[in-house]
């Protein structure tokens, strides 16, 4: 693997960690106490010092209560949120996550036509079949 990539790779756990610390409203001091670290540990991994071993990077994906994947999607804004929608999501059984998908989707394409919540509220959106 190329220096640019993994320096690439390294950037994006340092930013993922501020992100998500900031989603937490923690301060960096915070979030290396809470993990049972040393004041200056998050400091020295958001500046560049170091990057957390295996073992700290999942005490810090279980802190903020995501997947290592959920953790690594660049795709996913706030994976702490993902991660509480999909568990919640899987407590129902097939036919109620079918009938969920089929709301969100709906839903969306409301919200592609700029509409806001309380027009889609105001149609037969959740009468349709």
């Amino acid at each position: 693997m190329s220096d640019t990539k993994l320096a690439e790779q390294a950037d994006f756990v340092r930013k993922r960690i501020t992100e998500l610390r900031l989603q937490h409203n923690l301060s960096e001091y915070e979030l290396s106490l809470a993990l049972g670290h040393s004041q200056g540990y998050i400091q020295s991994i958001v500046s560049g010092r170091t990057l957390p071993s295996m073992a700290a990077f999942f005490e810090i994906c279980n802190f903020f209560n995501v997947e290592p994947w959920e953790f690594f999607s660049p795709t996913i804004e706030n994976p702490t949120v993902i991660h509480d929608l999909v568990t919640n999501f899987q407590k129902f059984p097939d036919h109620d996550q079918q009938f969920w998908l089929l709301t969100l989707k709906r839903i969306l394409a409301y919200y592609e036509g700029n509409k806001s919540l309380s027009e889609m509220i105001d149609t037969d959106l959740f009468t349709k079949t």
